[in-house]
């Protein structure tokens, strides 16, 4: 749910209250879960890609993976790898690397982790990177811009630059268009 930090105020017992305003109706949810302890997480907004986006990279991993002879997947999580801001690494008790790998994987075809020696002791460093579902807006043009300048360097036709502002121009004004109807509910 899209909202803002309004206030912060310290109680003398330490305690905080945060007045957030909220876009959208929330009155059900709060009377349901009013005086109940709740897990909240509050983090900066940021813009989700939309379906045209997603459409267009799967089109150009399409033409790749025909190109190439090798499997759509295999394009796609390459491409993932290639992009900036989309993964964590963490560092793992050993112990734990192949659960914690194995979770990791079943949230999607994009979401790969590779593992690394620590150097610390029984530990492994673990890179998690995140599938496409949750890039955002800047996230998955690195991802389109990415595609393109491989299916440039294959010598495999792709829009005109035109074309491709034009589609991302069409897909941004989406976005725009779901967050002010999710602003108006």
């Amino acid at each position: 749910m899209l909202g803002q930090l309004k206030k912060l105020s310290v109680n003398p017992d330490k305690t905080q209250e945060l007045t957030v305003t909220v876009q959208g109706d929330f009155r059900e949810s709060f009377d349901e879960l009013y005086g109940k302890d709740v897990d909240i997480e509050i983090k900066k907004h940021s813009k989700r890609r939309s379906m045209d986006s997603n459409n267009l990279a799967w089109a150009l991993i399409d033409k790749i993976a025909e190109h190439e002879g090798i499997r759509k997947t295999e394009v796609y999580r390459n491409a993932i790898k290639d992009i900036g801001g989309v993964s964590d690494t963490v560092c793992c008790k050993n112990i734990a690397v192949e659960n914690l790998v194995t979770k990791w994987q079943r949230k999607g075809l994009g979401w790969q982790a590779d593992c690394e020696p620590s150097k610390l002791p029984n530990c492994t460093n673990v890179t998690l990177y995140y599938g496409s579902s949750v890039f955002d807006t800047r996230q998955m043009a690195a991802l389109i811009d990415s595609l393109i300048q491989d299916c440039n360097a294959l010598g495999i036709p792709t829009m005109t630059q035109e074309e491709i502002e034009r589609s991302l121009a069409v897909w941004q004004k989406k976005i725009e268009k779901s967050e002010q109807v999710n602003t108006s509910e």
